[in-house]
């Protein structure tokens, strides 16, 4: 009578700890960005935001939920990525907005100049997509560019994957290619860390918000039994995660006096 008094509580109360942790799955993965996305509102300046890690996510989880139709795994990774790309979509949106902004202050500021002197100012031209200009990828002037990019890619790789989808070799080598990708998402901020040998714009409670999120996400990988791309390249991201902590550390203890002409970014993460 006592266990099954015992199993009534036990079996709910997993069935509730089950729950929760699908719901971290699903929406652990962007909560990172929320601190970020408000900084970059209120100072209004993305440059320590590198939205290379836009492109990385939306391409890592474009390329999950096809490796999905060729291998089923668990639903909440599956609405993990929904969530992510939409989530990275609004980072893009609020990034461009920012960026284009600020170009447009500070034109306004040298055509002022310029009046003042009687120069002549010349204007940057507007960057678009559909220049397949490659020295310009990724550094386009309205948000429809990068939108038109990635449903080119979607469409692209989604009828690639339509094709060969009875090829077992071809949907686990997606599979790992979208998690490889994933795994890869702090290497522009571990170079640009390098390349600067600082760390300034970068949100130290955001890097660890992502060591534990990734740590989580990696448990939850082995604990569900999700394949096994999925686990090794958590545990590649746990990795990178711990260098750029690391970089913070030892940039800390021996920071780079800042150069005169130097802009600072207002205090946000270039992940």
């Amino acid at each position: 009578m006592e266990a099954e008094g015992l199993d009534w509580l036990l079996v709910p109360l997993h069935q509730l700890v089950s729950w929760g942790a699908a719901a971290a799955m699903v929406f652990g993965g962007v909560v990172p960005y929320v601190p970020q996305y408000r900084d970059i509102r209120r100072t209004q300046n993305a440059d320590g935001f590198s939205t290379y890690v836009c492109l990385v996510l939306l391409v890592a989880n474009i390329l999950r939920i096809l490796f999905w139709f060729g291998r089923r795994f668990e639903s909440p990774l599956l609405w993990q990525s929904a969530i992510m790309i939409l989530t990275m979509l609004l980072m893009l949106k609020l990034c461009t907005e920012v960026r284009v902004a600020n170009e447009l202050n500070a034109r306004r500021r040298s055509f002022a100049a310029a009046d003042s002197k009687d120069e002549e100012v010349k204007v940057a031209p507007r960057r678009s997509f559909l220049d397949f200009d490659p020295h310009h990828f990724w550094q386009w002037s309205s948000f429809s560019d990068y939108v038109q990019c990635v449903l080119a890619f979607t469409g692209v790789a989604g009828y690639i994957t339509y094709l060969s989808i009875d090829s077992t070799l071809f949907v686990e080598t997606l599979g790992f290619l979208a998690v490889l990708t994933e795994a890869m998402l702090g290497v522009p901020q571990l170079y640009r860390n390098h390349h600067h040998q600082s760390t300034e714009g970068m949100s130290i409670k955001m890097v660890l918000m992502w060591t534990s999120g990734d740590a989580f996400k990696t448990a939850y990988f082995l604990l569900k039994g999700a394949p096994l791309q999925f686990s090794v390249c958590g545990l590649l991201q746990v990795l990178v995660d711990l260098a750029i902590l690391g970089q913070a550390c030892a940039f800390a203890r021996h920071p780079q006096k800042p150069a005169l002409h130097a802009v600072h970014p207002a205090g946000t993460k270039a992940l």
